[in-house]
């Protein structure tokens, strides 16, 4: 008679226990993610490159001028005490960041709707300039994960931008707040949208836009937690026959690009250049301008001696805790940089 309760291991001739089918698919399971993972970052890539490769197959040869034309006519006129009225008479209280150029409000229209309103300082050298660069580049400029210009106020002494409100605000705040912390699944779709939104500028026109300081307080977030790329202050053009261009106004130190910082030589590297450093802090958390970086020790270069040592001595130990899944996928990712 046959025993059917009787179960063990394969070499007995005899059903596998329940339990060990259990503990087998979930080993199968664990081996899989761990092996699987530390792909994540070479997929990514691929993801992007792909994007680009198609976005320059239909890349077109005239810009798309209705598309333009039509953001122009419907922007919303908007007056300078309705900018005034909306910031509270530019209250201290409603600054949301400044800089060089600029003080960036937030601001409630009398229809309740939220918006950044961007106010030039006149006083400074540049602001002019860095005001019609920007209206140029961001009225062209169509895309989910670039921030949106509602309207614009120009006058002789009074110049500002609306914008669209982000109510998560950058990713230097996530990144370096002890109050805010972001997984790690969110960090790699972060990057994801700013290769997307660099992709475009470079090569969603004609002649391709270099946004040339691109940095976590650049990187805008939405109740969403999508990214929208902000700050074309001193973005550059690049004429339909150039490769590269010359420019006197520098980003941000840390982020650009060596050729940027010595000859002021501006090309679609110097954006991938600051995506890379961008990419090392969002998963390590140290900055380019950290002390502990020196002239002759830079955060890429720090990087790599250190990653042969494990990936552990590098990233951010809030992400890490110490899980190999986590370790593996960070691992590939730094490699890729």
């Amino acid at each position: 008679m046959k025993n059917y309760a009787l179960c063990g291991p394969p070499r007995l001739l005899v059903p596998l226990c329940k339990n060990e089918i259990h503990g087998n698919s979930q080993m199968i399971i664990l081996h899989t993610f761990r092996y699987s993972l530390p792909t994540i970052g070479i997929v990514v890539v691929l993801i992007v490159l792909t994007i680009m490769y198609k976005r320059c197959q239909m890349r077109s040869t005239t810009l798309p001028i209705k598309d333009d034309l039509l953001s122009l006519k419907t922007l919303k006129r908007i007056s300078h005490a309705e900018i005034s009225q909306a910031t509270n008479g530019f209250k201290e209280s409603n600054m949301l960041a400044s800089g060089s150029f600029r003080y960036i409000y937030k601001g409630r229209l009398s229809d309740g709707m939220e918006v950044a309103i961007k106010v030039f300082n006149l006083q400074t050298d540049g602001a002019f300039r860095s005001f019609d660069i920007e209206c140029d580049a961001m009225r062209n400029i169509v895309h989910r994960n670039i921030v949106k210009v509602i309207t614009c106020y120009s006058s002789v002494d009074f110049k500002a931008l609306m914008l669209d409100y982000m109510s998560n605000g950058n990713l230097e705040k996530w990144l370096h707040s002890k109050s805010c912390f972001i997984h790690i699944i969110q960090r790699v779709d972060i990057m994801i949208d700013v290769a997307t939104a660099i992709e475009h500028l470079h090569n969603g026109h004609p002649t391709p836009i270099i946004h040339s300081d691109l940095k976590p307080s650049n990187i805008l977030l939405d109740k969403d937690m999508v990214v929208h790329v902000g700050d074309f202050g001193i973005s550059n053009f690049l004429g339909e026959a150039d490769v590269v261009k010359q420019t006197m106004t520098l980003a941000t130190i840390g982020y650009m690009a060596p050729e940027f910082g010595l000859a002021g030589i501006v090309s679609i590297k110097c954006d991938v250049y600051s995506y890379r450093i961008v990419l090392i802090e969002n998963f390590t958390k140290k900055k380019p301008t950290d002390n502990y970086f020196a002239e002759q020790v830079t955060i890429r270069h720090w990087m790599e001696s250190s990653l042969s040592k494990g990936v552990i001595e590098i990233a951010d130990v809030d992400l890490l805790k110490r899980e190999d899944v986590k370790t593996n996928c960070i691992s590939s990712i730094m490699k890729l940089t």
